[in-house]
This record gives structure tokens, sequence and C-alpha cells, in this order.
């Protein structure tokens, strides 16, 4: 993925803008190649801009970036405080351990730039998911992020068996690329509700007809009977 492509700006307003970030694409420049603050800055006519959240370089989807530093600061508040509602996609090929449910634990460091899920709760990531097939003996996966934790998501599904297709960091099967996206957000921001839905465009195995039916039953994410979380680490499976 070639960094210097136009990328796909969704939706912008006074406070901030909200772009399909693309696979390949970091955050900031590494070496001679521009990360993606600097490219968008440059498309927006030199417009500056202030990172409120991450995405991995291998994941594609919905970013969000304010204009101002006023801004920057409220926005980064709520995802702080865990005010901002976020959604992610995935594809697996290994039978996951629960087909739905949520995934709890500490994550600790471990080799070759890798973390790992562990069975304590001292202060842990938490990942409530649900699971679709798609044929072919894949699963299409919805992932609702409670923290943001590090590599939470590819680390999650690892635990269940199930790495994600392409993140080969993680066992996952050789592919086109790491089949994760951020597919929604929803918060409210200076008086006013967003919500934002942005369906993946790379990915061969993302435009199957297969995954493209089981699509159809997360395209409202924040509407799937998701359990309430207690105290932030348990849930009701």
């Amino acid at each position: 993925m070639a960094n210097s492509s136009v990328i796909d700006i969704l939706y912008q307003c006074d406070s901030f803008v909200l772009v399909n970030k693309p696979i390949g694409l970091g955050m900031h420049q590494e070496g001679e190649t521009p990360g993606l603050v600097t490219v968008l800055s440059r498309q927006l006519g030199d417009t500056p801009l202030f990172l409120v959240h991450r995405l991995d370089k291998v994941t594609s989807g919905l970013l969000l970036l304010a204009k101002d530093a006023d801004s920057a600061a409220q926005l980064s508040g709520l995802f702080a405080r865990r005010e901002v509602e976020k959604y992610y996609l995935a594809l697996i090929d290994r039978k996951p351990g629960k087909k739905q449910g949520a995934i709890i634990g500490d994550m600790q460091k471990a080799r070759r730039g890798q973390w790992k899920l562990t069975g304590s709760r001292q202060n842990p990531a938490v990942s409530q998911f649900f699971s679709r097939s798609t044929g072919d003996r894949q699963r299409l996966v919805l992932l609702k992020p409670a923290t943001g934790k590090t590599h939470q998501l590819r680390v999650a599904l690892k635990s269940l068996g199930s790495p994600i297709i392409g993140d080969t960091l993680y066992g996952g099967s050789s592919a086109d690329r790491t089949y994760l996206h951020a597919f929604a957000l929803r918060f409210r921001h200076r008086q006013q509700d967003f919500a934002f839905l942005c369906r993946p465009s790379q990915g061969q195995l993302y435009e199957t007809t297969g995954c493209q039916h089981a699509l159809q039953s997360f395209t409202a994410p924040w509407d799937q009977a998701w359990p309430e979380l207690k105290s932030g680490r348990q849930a009701d499976e």
C-alpha cells in the first residue's frame, strides 16, 4: 500500500476531521516515509492536525483527528473517559473458543514486539464480541473494546485460538492484509451527537458474498445486544 495516495475524508467540521485510514500507513513519519498526520495535513492545505486516538499500522478504518488544541483536549478526554463507542471488524479462519462474549485479562509484553493476555485482572483489557459465519470456514467478528490497550483486539482473538487472518505477528494465516478494520464510532461532542460507520474497502476477503451477508447483521453495531459490563471487568455472557 503506497503511503502517498490520497486519504479518504469521510466528514469534517470546525473541530475535527474523520478519515478512512488505509492499511500500511503509520501515524507518524518513519524514516523518510511521512505518516498519516503529515499526509493528511498536506492534503488539507497544511491544516494543523492533532491525534486524539490511534490505529495500528496494519489496521484500516475510522480515525478522528482534531483541528485545534482545544478540540484535541476535549476529544482526547472523551476517549480517555471511555465516552466514545468504538467498534471493529475482524476476520478469523480458526474455530474460536467461543462465538460471542467477553475477553478480559491483563496484558503483558512478550517477545518480538508481541503482547499476551494473562489470567489476572489488575488493570485488564476488556473486549466484547459477536461473530457470524461467512462460509469457507471463516467468521466475521464484531468487536467492542471497552479499554484501549496496545494490540488489544489482536491479542484478544489470539487468546481464543483464532488470530486475525493476515496478522502474522500473532500467528494468523497469510493474506493480502491484516483483516482488522475500525468500523464505527459514536460519541457526543459540544452538545452534538455523532455516529459514523465505515465499511472496509481494502481486502479481498471482505468482498466475498459470505462476508457481505454477515456484515449486514452488524450494520448498526450499537444496536447489538451487548451485555452490561460490571465495574469494567466482568460481563454477563
